[in-house]
């Protein structure tokens, strides 16, 4: 399952990275991206992270 980061609406709080490292990280400016697709018991967490998101920023595509 992929994800999405919106970049301009993302805060750098570092949560995601946090839930779940496999799937997202924080970049060079500072912000959350999603750097690889969610497979198995990653979704589960991948998806705790977007509904965790303190600013909704995070889409599933």
């Amino acid at each position: 399952m992929k994800f999405r980061v919106d970049e301009d609406v993302c805060i750098g709080c570092g949560m995601c990275a946090a839930t779940e490292p496999d799937v997202f990280e924080m970049n060079d400016n500072g912000v959350a991206q999603a750097h690889a697709e969610a497979e198995g018991a990653q979704i589960e967490s991948a998806q705790s992270a977007m509904d965790g998101c303190p600013v909704g920023a995070i889409s599933e595509e």
